[in-house]
């Protein structure tokens, strides 16, 4: 894997959230995509399968009450580290990164932590696979 493919990989899928658009995320997600969200504390939710982690990602990436600030993107071969703060509600805000993994184009996990914020973050209502 080329880390020029990773990097476009990403730019794609921070744009998804950055802009609010996600539809962007559909073509960057492999059908055997794992993901594991930062709830509950403190091992988060693991999902599995396309369906599922583009579900989470897009109720995420739609949700306007929420935006978040990309601080830095770090690619080398088929990883990346992402590293976000989501801000919700009146100046509240959590921090955190995700660790992405790219196979054939596609992002096969994405495995996010995060500080624990006072208030749980309003993270999507999506059932578990």
């Amino acid at each position: 894997m080329q880390s020029n493919e990773t990097t476009e990989i990403m730019r794609r899928f921070n744009q998804a959230f950055l802009e609010h658009q996600p539809e962007i995320l559909r073509d960057l997600v492999a059908p055997d995509c794992v993901m594991e969200s930062i709830q509950p504390a403190p091992n988060g939710t693991r999902y599995e399968g396309y369906d599922v982690c583009v579900a989470f990602w897009e109720a995420l990436a739609a949700d306007r009450a929420t935006w978040f600030e990309v601080e830095d993107t770090f690619v080398i071969g088929d990883r990346a580290n992402i590293c976000w703060r989501l801000n919700f509600g009146e100046g509240q805000s959590v921090r955190g990164v995700n660790l992405v993994r790219v196979r054939d184009g596609r992002i096969v996990e994405a495995l996010a932590c995060s500080k624990i914020p006072a208030e749980a973050a309003p993270l999507p209502e999506t059932p578990a696979a």
